[in-house]
């Protein structure tokens, strides 16, 4: 039977930019081998898989090498397609059920928006290594529970021309590494940029549940619950966030590229 398959380019307003994410609308959940093998073929830095639960959704996420446990940019994507598929109501909102956590997606005229868990940093030593593999002096360091290290450097312009070492990266098993600073002028209140070599992603270009960090990072540094956010990669993308104590809304907006059908 066919399965239909998509590619779309998340927190992104044009093709071509944003974070582009594989999205599979599957009748029930498949074999963890075939989700993993499909992954592989799109080679993206995410594929969802999205099947019915009721009148909501089960999501699962996977790169091209392991499965993930979370992740914002395929799940934006996800909510995308089955509005723009008329799986849901686009005046409906969508509740979706990943391995971790209970997500929903609703929209804000062409925005939509996440509600996702909050994941605050907490203080840390420097793990050897980490500032050579990235070629920079950190001004601050943070561990990132169960995801890897938030490090801020001293300016925007350090995050944006910042040439880390991936193999030395990869290396030390650091797992995803947040790179940020506060924005000079506006409109961006933050920039940030994320690495994670371990699980397959070289550098990805806009990370939704990196933003599950850095917001509560920043709202506490800046004083303010509602921040814009660019991160700086060579796609770029723009992602609003709110901070709502236990829980982060993340809003952005999505394109899609390919429609198209899995053949096997």
């Amino acid at each position: 039977m066919e399965t239909r398959i998509f590619q779309v380019d998340a927190f992104a307003a044009e093709p071509f930019q944003g974070n582009p994410a594989g999205v599979c609308l599957l009748r029930e959940e498949a074999s963890d081998p075939w989700m993993q093998s499909v992954a592989m073929e799109m080679n993206l830095s995410e594929t969802a898989f999205i099947w019915p639960r009721g009148n909501e959704f089960s999501i699962r996420y996977f790169t091209p090498l392991v499965e993930i446990p979370l992740c914002g940019h395929a799940t934006l994507a996800g909510a995308h397609v089955l509005w723009e598929e008329d799986r849901v109501s686009p005046a409906e909102p969508i509740v979706f059920h990943a391995r971790e956590d209970r997500l929903e997606a609703g929209r804000e005229a062409d925005w939509i928006r996440l509600d996702f868990p909050a994941k605050p940093v907490i203080d840390a030593e420097i793990p050897g290594g980490l500032e050579e593999a990235l070629c920079a002096e950190s001004r601050a360091l943070f561990r990132w529970p169960e995801m890897g290290y938030l490090v801020e450097l001293e300016s925007e312009s350090a995050v944006r021309d910042l040439e880390p070492d991936l193999g030395l990266l990869c290396k030390g098993k650091y797992g995803g590494v947040i790179v940020t600073a506060r924005c000079e002028s506006g409109p961006y209140d933050f920039v940030s940029r994320f690495f994670a070599p371990e699980i397959g992603i070289d550098e990805d270009p806009v990370t939704g549940v990196a933003h599950c960090g850095l917001g509560p990072y920043w709202a506490e540094r800046l004083g303010r619950v509602e921040m814009l956010g660019y991160q700086a990669s060579r796609r770029g993308g723009v992602v609003k966030v709110r901070v709502k104590g236990e829980r982060v809304e993340l809003l952005g907006r999505a394109v899609t590229v390919i429609r198209g059908s899995l053949m096997t």
